[in-house]
C-alpha cells in the first residue's frame, strides 16, 4: 500500500499487514500487526458487512439503524487464502482482502467486473479531545460514477461532485444546498458501468461523506467517533439495493390506514375550536376532499404536552368526536420539551423517576423551548420509552385522537448557538452508555418509536399513524416524516420535488413536504402548483407558519380552488393505486417514488435527472416549477407512454415540451397499464360503493399490474385478509385479453368493474367474459372505450373489428 504522506503527517494511522485469520461461520476476522481487527460478516449473498476496531476488541455490538428481522442467509460461502490476500466468494460477489494493508476490493462474482475498491481505504486517527478514533475510509471513485441518496438534503438528485455532513438540525427556512437540515440517513446508493451498489454506514455520531470533491477520483465518509462500520449492498439494479438496504433497516411495521393517504389540513395554528370547525365545515362546503386537521402546540395548556387548553378546548373529547362524525381524524403535535413545573403531572412523574437526559457532572439538560424551561426525556432508555408511550393512552384511547406528529425532536433547543443539546448531555443508549455525540442523531427517531408503540397500543385495534420531523436509518419501521420548516418560493417547490425522491431512495417512502410553504406566504400560482406536486407525496398535507396569512385551498380565489379540488380529487381516484404502491414497499422494501435513475438506469440520460419521477411502477409524474409558464421540457424515459389528459401516446427515451397550464401539470401512463381508480370521496370511507373503475392503456405485447386491497384499518390482512388482485394485459393488433388472478381471504367491497380503455386502435365489436360471450352494449368511440363487468372475472377476451 502506499501512504499519502500528507495524511500521515495529519495524523492518519492504517492498518499494518495480516497476522491472525480466524473463521466464525458467516464471519471473518483478519488481525494486523498492529492490533486492527476487520471482521467481515456475510449478510446475505449480496450484503457484506465490514466492521473495524483499532484496539484488538468490539465494542458491544449494537444498532438502532438495523432491525431484528432483516433478512439473513446467503447460497454460498467461500474463503481461500492465496500469496497476497484472501478470497471471499458468495453467489453474487467477491471479495479480496489485502494482506499488506486491509484493503478491500468487491466483484460481481458473475461477470467478474471489479465494482467497488478501497482507495486508502479504512485509516483513522486519534481524537485526543474526546477520546476514541476519528474513524475514515476512501474508496476509488471509478469513471462515470455516480451517486444518490442521503435523506433529505436539498441538492439534484445526482450527488457527484459534492459533500456532505449528518447532524440532524433544526434549520429553519433552509434553502438549497444547505447542510445539514432535519435527518441523518447515511446511506448512498452508486452506479458505474450499469451497476449499482449501496454503502450503509451505520454509524450515530457526525459523519460525513464526499463524493469526488476534494480528491476528483476519490469518494470518502468518516465519523467523528464510533466505529467503522459499514455494510456493502450489491444489486445490480438501483431498486434491489435500495429493497435490500430497506429490508436490512426496516420496513414499515404495518401498513398505514387508509385515511392517513388522504389530504391533510394543518396551520401554526387552529385556535379556538370555532376555528377549527370553520375551517372543517368550509372543507364539506366547498366540496374539497380532506381526511384530517391537525392542532399545533396552541391547543395546549401553556405549550404542557398532553394537556389541553380548556378555554379554546372546553370538551376536546367530544369536539373530536364531533369532527370524526364529519369524516375529519384528529392528529396532535408532541414535542419532547417538558416544561419545568412540579404542579405538572407529566414533568413530575419523570423528575421522580429519574427519565430526564443529565449533563456530565449530574446537572439535569435544562434548555429553552415553546413552555420555557424544560427538561428532556432520555428515550435511548428502555423505561423512559415505555413511560412515554403510556403517557398517550388519555389522548388516543379516551379523546379519540387518530394520529401525533412529533416536532422539534433533532432536540432544538432556542436560544443557544448550536441550536441543540450539548456534547456532554448523557444517554442510555439501550444499556450502552454515551455522550450526546453518539446519541443525538438517534433522539427523534427513539422518540418516535416511543410514540409509535403509545398509538399503537392505545389505537388497537386501528393502525397507527405517527409523523416525525428527525430521523436516522430505520426510522421509516415507526413513522412518517415532512421534510420541516421549507420557505413559499418557487425554489422551495424545487426543494420539495427532489427531497422527496431522494427520501424514497434512502428506504423512506411516507415522506412529504409542507404544501404551499411553512414560512412566507405563497401566491395562488405556487400554491396551485405546489398542490399538484404534493398529491403525488405519499404523505400530503398543507402546512404554514400562519404568520403571514392563511393557506387554505380556498384563499387564492375561486380558478385556484377549482384546480386544487381538481388535483385532490385526482389524489382520492388514485388512492387504491397509492395503497398498492404501499403494499409493494411494506413487503419488498420497493420505493414508492422512483426517480428515473431508478426507474431506468441503462439509460445514462436518466443519471442527473432531478423533476420527474414515476409515481408507483406506471405513472410518470413531471411538476412544473417556475412561475407564468404554460408548459415545460422533461424527459419521458424509455417505452411508450400515454398523457394522462389527451390519451396521446409519445415514444420515450428524449426530452420534449410538453403543454401545461396552470389548471394541468405533466402526467403520464405507461402503456400496458391497469389503474385502478375509486369514485371521489370527500374523506375515506364516506362512501360504501360496489364499482371500481380500471383504466387499461392499450399495448402491443403484455403488462402486469397489481390492485391491493383490505379494510383499510386494523391487523386482519396480516392474517391472509387481504385482496391482491394481479392484472396481465395482452394486447394484440385487434384482440386484448386481461387476465386476473385473486389472492387472499378478503372480499372487497366492490363486485363491479367499469373498465376503460384507452386509445385503442380497434373498435370493440364483442367480448367475453370467463369464455362466455357477453351482450356489448354501445361503447363510445375508438379513445375511450368501456365496458361493466358485473362480477369477479378470471379472463376478459375482447374483439374488434379488422
Amino acid at each position: 500500500m502506499i501512504v499519502n504522506t500528507e495524511l500521515e503527517q495529519k495524523g492518519n494511522l492504517f492498518p499494518s499487514e495480516i497476522i491472525k485469520y480466524k473463521k466464525v461461520v458467516d464471519t471473518l476476522y483478519f488481525t494486523t500487526k498492529n492490533n486492527v481487527i476487520l471482521q467481515v460478516t456475510v449478510v446475505r449473498d449480496s450484503v457484506i458487512r465490514f466492521r473495524y476496531t483499532t484496539t484488538g476488541k468490539f465494542d458491544n455490538d449494537f444498532s438502532y439503524g438495523i432491525t431484528i428481522h432483516a433478512s439473513r442467509g446467503y447460497n454460498f460461502l467461500e474463503v481461500t487464502e492465496e500469496e497476497t490476500h484472501y478470497v471471499i466468494k458468495t453467489s453474487k460477489l467477491i471479495c479480496k482482502v489485502e494482506k499488506l494493508s486491509l484493503q478491500i476490493k468487491i466483484y460481481d462474482a458473475l461477470d467478474l467486473k471489479l465494482i467497488n475498491e478501497d482507495e486508502l481505504g479504512f485509516h483513522w486517527e486519534e481524537s485526543y479531545e474526546f477520546g476514541g478514533d476519528i474513524v475514515k475510509m476512501s474508496k476509488v471513485c471509478q469513471r462515470a460514477e455516480s451517486y444518490y441518496g442521503l435523506g433529505d438534503k436539498p441538492v439534484g438528485v445526482n450527488m457527484k461532485g459534492k459533500r456532505f455532513e449528518n447532524w440532524v438540525t433544526d434549520s429553519y427556512a433552509f434553502g438549497k444546498d444547505t447542510d445539514p437540515i432535519y435527518k441523518a440517513i447515511p446511506f448512498y446508493t452508486a452506479i458505474q458501468d450499469n451497476k449499482s451498489y449501496g454503502i450503509f454506514f451505520d454509524n450515530t455520531f457526525k459523519t460525513h461523506f464526499d463524493f469526488g470533491q476534494e480528491r476528483r477520483n476519490v469518494t470518502s465518509f468518516w465519523a467523528q467517533g464510533g466505529e467503522m462500520n459499514y455494510y456493502f449492498i450489491y444489486g445490480p439494479k438501483m431498486e434491489d439495493v435500495v429493497a435490500n438496504y430497506t429490508d436490512l433497516t426496516g420496513k414499515p411495521h404495518a401498513l398505514p390506514p387508509l385515511w392517513a393517504l388522504g389530504f391533510h389540513q394543518c396551520k401554526w395554528s387552529y385556535f379556538p375550536e370555532s376555528e377549527v370547525k370553520e375551517i372543517t365545515n368550509t372543507f364539506r362546503k366547498l366540496q374539497i376532499p380532506c381526511d384530517a386537521i391537525y392542532l399545533d402546540i396552541d391547543y395546549m395548556d401553556g405549550f404542557r404536552c398532553f394537556t389541553w387548553d380548556k378555554n379554546h378546548f372546553p370538551d376536546p373529547k367530544r369536539m373530536v368526536k364531533e369532527l370524526e362524525n364529519d369524516g375529519f381524524k384528529t392528529v396532535v403535535i408532541i414535542d419532547p420539551g417538558i416544561k419545568i413545573d412540579l404542579e405538572y403531572d407529566v414533568f413530575k412523574e419523570a423528575l421522580d423517576k429519574d427519565y430526564f437526559c443529565k449533563r456530565a457532572d449530574g446537572p439535569y439538560m435544562k434548555g429553552k423551548v415553546w413552555p420555557g424551561e424544560c427538561y428532556f426525556p432520555d428515550y435511548t432508555k428502555p423505561e423512559v420509552r415505555e413511560w412515554w408511550s403510556e403517557l398517550f393512552k388519555e389522548l388516543i384511547e379516551d379523546i379519540g385522537v387518530k394520529g401525533v406528529w412529533n416536532d422539534m425532536n433533532e432536540p432544538a433547543v432556542m436560544e443557544v448557538p448550536n441550536k441543540t443539546f450539548p456534547d456532554d448531555v448523557r444517554h442510555d443508549f439501550d444499556g450502552n452508555p454515551c455522550s450526546h455525540r453518539k446519541a443525538h442523531n438517534v433522539y427523534g427517531m427513539q422518540m418516535a418509536r416511543a410514540t409509535y408503540h403509545g398509538l399503537k397500543k392505545f389505537a388497537y385495534p386501528k393502525r397507527p399513524f405517527v409523523i416525525t420531523r428527525a430521523a436516522y436509518s430505520g426510522t421509516q419501521r415507526y413513522t412518517s416524516t415532512w421534510m420541516g420548516d421549507n420557505v413559499a418560493t418557487w425554489e422551495h417547490l424545487w426543494i420539495a420535488n427532489v427531497q422527496a425522491q431522494r427520501m424514497a431512495m434512502s428506504g423512506f417512502s411516507f415522506a412529504g413536504s409542507d404544501i404551499g410553504g411553512f414560512a412566507e406566504q405563497p401566491q395562488g400560482e405556487l400554491f396551485a402548483r405546489w398542490i399538484q406536486l404534493g398529491v403525488f407525496h405519499a404523505f400530503c398535507r398543507v402546512h404554514s407558519s400562519g404568520d403571514h396569512g392563511d393557506q387554505e385551498p380556498w384563499v387564492f380565489g375561486t380558478e385556484i380552488t377549482d384546480i386544487v379540488r381538481k388535483f385532490i380529487e385526482l389524489r382520492y381516484q388514485l388512492l387504491p393505486y397509492l395503497y398498492t404502491a404501499f403494499w409493494d414497499y411494506i413487503n419488498d422494501g420497493i420505493p414508492i417514488l422512483k426517480s428515473l435513475v431508478l426507474f431506468d438506469q441503462e439509460d445514462v440520460h436518466t443519471h442527473y435527472r432531478s423533476d420527474e419521477f414515476v409515481y408507483g411502477d406506471k405513472i410518470l409524474v413531471c411538476p412544473v416549477l417556475e412561475p407564468n409558464t404554460k408548459g415545460r421540457r422533461m424527459y419521458i424515459p424509455r417505452g411508450n407512454w400515454y398523457n394522462f389528459w389527451t390519451d396521446e401516446m409519445v415514444e420515450g427515451g428524449k426530452e420534449m415540451w410538453v403543454d401545461a397550464d396552470l389548471d394541468s401539470m405533466p402526467i403520464f401512463i405507461k402503456e400496458g397499464a391497469v389503474i385502478p381508480k375509486y369514485p371521489v370521496q370527500q374523506y375515506v370511507g364516506e362512501k360504501q360503493f360496489n364499482e371500481i373503475t380500471l383504466d387499461v392503456y392499450y399495448k402491443v405485447g403484455k403488462e402486469t399490474s397489481k390492485l391491493y386491497d383490505d379494510a383499510h384499518d386494523g391487523y386482519d390482512y396480516k392474517k391472509g385478509r387481504y385482496s391482491l388482485r394481479t392484472f396481465k394485459f395482452t394486447g394484440k393488433e385487434n384482440e386484448i385479453i386481461l387476465q386476473q388472478h385473486k389472492e387472499g381471504k378478503f372480499d372487497a367491497q366492490y363486485s363491479n368493474f367499469r373498465i376503460v380503455f384507452h386509445n385503442l386502435p380497434f373498435k370493440i365489436t364483442s367480448f367475453e367474459i370467463d369464455n362466455v360471450k357477453v351482450d356489448l352494449q354501445e361503447s363510445n368511440g375508438n379513445k375511450h372505450q368501456e365496458i361493466l363487468v358485473e362480477k369477479s372475472f378470471t379472463e376478459i377476451h375482447l374483439f374488434g373489428d379488422e
